[in-house]
């Protein structure tokens, strides 16, 4: 098998294409409001599905979380320690949620949190002084 890609299910379409578009920069072929939106960033496909849409095709309901949703995280780069805390600064005035300021953790990484409008945890970091 091969990792073709990642996708969350999320409440609020519109919403969410917005946010990765508009405030982390991910590029996105379909319209806001279609049952699934495919997206790419650095090569990666990321794929935003409504839920109601894959409950329906799956002919089943799901539980789901609200807040800040801590089952995982988006992981994203930026190229040294100032980028990051830029890039936070940047994010956060676009309308992430902050989670974790940016701080240097002993192995080595400076890095911080956010989320977007439905709780997904989305990580910016660096290795690079």
């Amino acid at each position: 098998m091969k990792l073709e890609g990642f996708g969350i299910f999320v409440k609020d379409m519109p919403t969410m294409v917005r946010f990765y578009r508009d405030v982390l920069g991910f590029e996105i072929k379909e319209e806001e409001n279609t049952s699934n939106v495919y997206l790419e960033k650095d090569g990666t496909l990321f794929l935003l599905f409504r839920r109601s849409d894959f409950e329906q095709m799956t002919n089943r309901s799901f539980s789901y979380t609200n807040d800040i949703n801590g089952h995982y995280e988006i992981a994203m780069g930026v190229e040294n320690y100032a980028a990051v805390d830029e890039t936070f600064k940047r994010v956060v005035a676009k309308g992430a949620m902050p989670i974790l300021e940016p701080t240097t953790e002993p192995w080595g990484q400076r890095t911080c949190y956010v989320a977007d409008p439905e709780g997904n945890l989305i990580e910016i970091g660096s290795f690079i002084k």
